[in-house]
This record gives C-alpha cells, structure tokens and sequence, in this order.
C-alpha cells in the first residue's frame, strides 16, 4: 500500500502554496524578449525524428576540445589524469568509449510541448470547512514510481479536495526525492538583474545547464528561459558560444520551428560552411514542409532560392553570398596561377 504523508501550508514561508513563485520572481521586462513557448503544435515527433537528430548533430559541428573543455564545478574537486600504455586494440576500444561519452554529453535536451495547467477537483466535502485554517498536501511517496505520475493531492480550507499544480508537484517530488543540482527554491540567478548580466557575460552554457536541471523541459519556465536565451544569442550573433554543446541542436531547432533563421545561416555562409548551410535550409524544409532546388554540384542554389522566397534580411545575405563566390573565384584563379607557374597545363 502506497504511503501517504501529509505536510501543512505554514512549512512553506510566504504562502508558497497559494501562488506560483515565478510570478513574484521574474519580469525580465530589461530585456526586450518575449517568451516563445511550444504551446501550440507539438514539435516533440519532428524534433524526435531520425532524420532531424541527424540534421541536427551535423549542426552541433562535435568538436573533442570543446566537448571535453574545462567546466565550472563549483566546489567539486577535479579527478587526478592517469596514464596508460595501451595496445592498438586497446587504443581502438579506448576510443569507441569515448565516442559513446561524446554521444551522452551532446545529448540533445527534449524539445516538446509545453504541458497543461492541473485543475482537476476530486470532491468538496463542505461538512470539512473550517476544520483547518491552511491547505494540507498529500503525498504518495512510494519508490519506484515516475515523479510524474505520482499522486499528489490537496485538501483546501473550504473542504474542497483536488489535485495539486505543477509547482506544488515539483516541490513535493524535491522534497521526498530530490534531484542532484536541483534547488526547492527557484535559484537567484533567473531574477530578472541576474539573468540580464549572465547573458551579458555570455555564460549561456551556465544558463542553458541550470535551467534543464532546475526545470522539466515542458514547463513554462524552462521554456521562457531558453528561448530568451535563443532569442539573445541569434541577435548578438555568438553562435559559436553553442557549437558543439548539447544546447546547440536545440537552439537550431527553435530557430528553425520560429523561421528566424537569417543569422544563423549569414554566420554560416561567412564562415565558408556552405554544407552546413544546405543542412539548416534541409531542416527548414522539413519542419515547415517547404521545397527548395538541393543541387550537389552548387550549394548555393538552394540557398539563393530560400533568400528570394523566405529570408527577411535579403540584403546582407545576398552580399554574403556575393563575397563568398568572389572568395571562390580568387581561389580558382590563385590555383590556376600557381599550376602556370610551375609549368602544369
């Protein structure tokens, strides 16, 4: 039989129970951004598609010092490196294990629909009115069952008993289970003057990390949070403080399901990775189920299509694109000057 603790309302300072926290925590009216949430159609079968993952590692670029860079730990004390002399199999099978550790730290964090709001009354009970002055949570706390699916309930002042919200759930699951790097208080550093100075510095990794251990992915805050900071890096132009991170590939995809992909691909196509330009247009398409010419002798054709039909700065990706046939005319010409010179026809 599941256990059933019960845990009045005064244990939780200023009435926790009676209103979301992140209401009188968070304005980020400073920044200019508003937040993009997944509320309407469910991105979660595109974004969990073979295809898309693909697209979307090819985007991530994995780079190995990236991956394995130092990382802030906070007191955690750094393992001592050891020293081995390995044969080459061993050597092969060292490095299949760490393409496997590459593989989970890259793992993309889900992208999918933002959950719905718990209202749900089991029953009012009016002969239980007045029996007691403050709310009383009920919470099954039985091993082995899925935070999500666990039964919390609340019996109300008034008698009326009903299932608990989101952030009651989520307090109550950290309470009786909690999650290693997961606070029960949402952490200061997502007020609006904290958060504004962490995009500042660019600490968008930090951001990005805290904000998938403190929150679920379908959550209003962990989707407000992320897309500012989408929002932010796509218009200062610091994708490469992404690449070849776990955020990456999400942060292509949200850019790509809100068709503000201009930048992105200006950055792309200015850093000569023409290739990863047909594979964010081939996401494009995709996702938004449009059709562009995908020619494998020019890669530029398709991206001239998607610039006259559906770019919204036309401008500066026309002289990116301009420059970079120049780039490769002066390339073709250099070479054909230096065959000349050393006398090959």
């Amino acid at each position: 039989m599941a256990t059933i603790r019960c845990l009045r309302n005064h244990l939780f300072n200023r009435n926790d129970l009676k209103k979301s926290p992140l209401i009188s925590l968070i304005s980020l009216r400073n920044l200019n951004y508003a937040s993009k949430e997944y509320n309407e159609k469910d991105p979660s079968p595109l974004f969990f598609n073979k295809e898309t993952q693909s697209l979307l590692k090819t985007l991530t670029r994995i780079n190995l010092d990236v991956v394995f860079r130092r990382r802030k730990m906070g007191q955690r004390l750094l393992s001592i490196p050891t020293q081995k002399f390995l044969t080459e199999d061993q050597l092969q099978e060292a490095m299949r294990d760490a393409e496997n550790q590459v593989e989970n730290i890259i793992q993309i964090p889900p992208v999918i629909k933002i959950r719905k709001p718990i209202d749900v009354i089991i029953s009012c009970d009016p002969a239980l009115k007045g029996l007691e002055e403050s709310k009383m949570v009920f919470t099954d706390i039985t091993f082995g069952l899925n935070n999500s699916e666990r039964l919390i309930v609340i019996r109300e002042p008034c008698g009326t008993l009903r299932h608990a919200d989101w952030d009651t759930r989520e307090r109550m699951n950290q309470i009786y289970f909690p999650l290693q790097g997961k606070k029960y208080r949402i952490p200061q550093m997502f007020q609006d003057i904290y958060f504004e100075d962490l995009l500042k510095r660019k600490e968008y990794k930090f951001i990005l990390d805290k904000t998938c251990v403190q929150f679920e992915p379908d959550s209003v805050e962990y989707q407000k949070f992320t897309s500012i900071t989408y929002q932010y890096i796509n218009d200062n132009h610091h994708f490469d403080c992404l690449r070849s991170t776990r955020h990456f590939g999400s942060m292509c995809f949200f850019l790509v399901w809100h068709k503000i992909i201009d930048n992105l691909l200006l950055e792309l196509i200015q850093t000569e990775n023409v290739t990863e330009a047909n594979v964010l247009l081939n996401l494009y398409c995709k996702i938004h189920n449009v059709r562009l010419d995908f020619k494998e002798t020019d890669d530029l054709v398709s991206v001239e299509e998607y610039i006259a039909k559906y770019s919204e700065k036309k401008a500066p990706l026309e002289l990116a694109v301009q420059a970079y046939k120049e780039l490769l005319r002066e390339r073709i010409e250099l070479e054909k000057g230096i065959k000349r010179a050393h006398g090959v026809v």
